[in-house]
């Protein structure tokens, strides 16, 4: 059997965009891995869990997310900058939540990568993270 190769090149694409789905990057030393999704039972929102790593000495960048963010540090430590409070230490073994819409950022200040699980209750259709001034 022949395949066409405009079909090849469609299933190629498809793939790529999928494996580009599967992987979120905000700022250089930003990593997040999309692990699992489903709905919940909020009308139009969705859960969407991340593996998220800072490298040492990065920065995540000032961002937003179309819905709540509520994570727990599995590894490392950083500087939770989130608009509005002071600045808050997070480590292993801790958690935080932002709310829908809230400017935040985290810088690593450790000399080892913060690795946190992170789960978004969001908006179906919108981009998970959006970047602030």
């Amino acid at each position: 059997m022949r395949i066409h190769p405009r079909l090849t090149l469609a299933c190629v694409a498809g793939a790529l965009a999928l494996a580009a789905g599967t992987l979120f990057a905000q700022a250089s030393g930003l990593t997040r891995v999309l692990v699992g999704k489903g709905d919940v039972s909020v009308p139009g929102r969705e859960a969407v869990v991340a593996r998220v790593e800072v490298a040492p000495g990065a920065k995540a960048g000032r961002h937003t997310h179309p819905g709540d963010e509520i994570s727990y540090v599995m590894e490392g430590e950083a500087l939770l900058l989130i608009d509005g409070q002071p600045p808050r230490p997070v480590k292993a073994g801790e958690s935080f939540v932002i709310p829908a819409g809230v400017v935040h950022d985290a810088h690593n200040v450790g000399s080892a990568p913060i690795k946190l699980v992170g789960v978004y209750v969001v908006e179906k259709g919108k981009p998970l993270a959006s970047p602030a001034p």
